[in-house]
């Protein structure tokens, strides 16, 4: 299956190497052998594997490869270096795509600088934009990801079972192997259970010295190990918006899941979260302002908002001077803007005031505010 990047992905390949990350199973090897189906005797190598290993680090391959892809080789010792030096001495007929779970920016700064020799693309999960050549609609395409998540394994077997044994493992296995890359071992059970704790507090301010009593650890040492589930794209934080950026760092991020569909392990719920939606509005989001960055390298951060009356709205998109374009606001049914909506709408005239209504029969304005069903305005964005 074609991913939502893989043209643009195609067309970088025949400039400069591309550096895809994202979280494990979110398809980055077969969107890897897809792309190998364009190019002439494609080789592909996991740095897992030791056999491949070996021709790695040796660059045992001959020219005769149109496609060299190298998978999880961020796990290598000095890979900038060697990328470095693969790059530049490659044929120019030989295109190099390089996939990594772990953020190849992140706890490996050491090594020479690949500056202008790479293309940078990040995965994600499917979306409603993504999904939805798979489904009639973009409601059935919401309520589909709402219950299974947006990880192709468990959203494409379509069952409650499938989507619960492949989480179990899921989450088993990156505390047990990918966290020991960067922890140490008897940090493992901490770790674990910080994960149980923060799906309870998803979409709330984050207190890390609330977690860290919870836990018996030191503040410290709780922002570490959200550091390193950031790092393996377990998690991610959306920061308060303030122009100032000093003052915003100083204040509480909220935290997110990629798979939205871990927030609550009963089928019942699945469709009715509050929290799961407001997730997976938040993974939207992202996919949204991280796709432009890659594709058009047009920066948008993504926030949330404290107003100075104390009320909280759910989302600020925010353009490469820092000004607000986007406010949002995410109800489950609730089609009544509240009083900061309106305040923001009024305060900011040139930012669109957004109410996301996960069930609304249909579109309509009030007050300024732009209430519109959920998955058709899901369905609309970039990616």
């Amino acid at each position: 299956m074609s991913r939502y990047i893989s043209d643009l992905i195609a067309q970088d390949l025949a400039k400069k190497m591309v550096l895809v990350t994202g979280p494990r199973q979110v398809g980055k090897t077969t969107l890897a052998r897809a792309l190998g189906d364009r190019f002439s005797n494609p080789l592909y190598l996991n740095y897992d594997q030791l056999a491949d290993r070996v021709r790695i680090q040796n660059s045992d391959w001959p020219s005769t490869h149109g496609l060299v892809v190298l998978d999880e080789l961020h796990a290598m010792p000095h890979w900038k270096a060697y990328l470095k030096g693969t790059f530049d001495t490659k044929p120019a007929t030989q295109a190099l795509l390089v996939t990594g779970s772990a953020r190849f920016d992140t706890f490996r700064q050491a090594g020479e600088s690949l500056a202008g020799r790479y293309f940078r693309w990040r995965l994600h999960p499917f979306s409603v934009r993504e999904f939805l050549p798979q489904v009639s609609s973009p409601d059935q395409a919401l309520e589909t990801l709402m219950r299974f998540g947006g990880f192709p394994e468990p959203l494409f077997e379509g069952t409650e079972s499938g989507r619960r044994r492949w989480q179990n493992q899921y989450f088993t296995d990156l505390v047990r192997e990918d966290v020991l890359e960067f922890s140490r071992i008897h940090e493992v059970r901490a770790m674990r259970q910080l994960l149980e704790l923060l799906r309870s507090r998803t979409g709330s301010p984050l207190s890390f010295d609330s977690l860290g009593r919870d836990l018996g650890i030191s503040a410290k040492t709780v922002r570490s190990y959200i550091q390193i589930l950031e790092a393996l794209h377990i998690v991610f934080l959306v920061t308060p918006f303030h122009r100032n950026v000093a003052r915003a760092l100083a204040k509480a991020p909220k935290l997110y899941f990629y798979d939205w569909a871990y927030l609550d392990d009963s089928p019942a719920d699945a469709t009715t979260s509050g929290a799961r939606f407001e997730n997976l509005v938040a993974c939207h989001f992202l996919k949204h302002a991280q796709f432009l960055g890659d594709s058009e390298g047009t920066p948008i951060t993504l926030h949330y908002l404290k107003t100075t009356s104390g009320k909280e709205i759910d989302f600020v998109l925010a353009n490469d001077k820092g000004e607000p374009t986007h406010f949002v606001e995410v109800k489950l049914g609730d089609a009544k803007p509240g009083y900061a909506m309106r305040e923001m709408q009024r305060t900011h005239p040139l930012a669109k005031a957004v109410q996301l209504v996960m069930r609304t029969p249909h579109a309509f304005d009030s007050q300024g505010v732009e209430v519109r069903p959920a998955a058709k305005w899901l369905a609309e964005l970039a990616a």
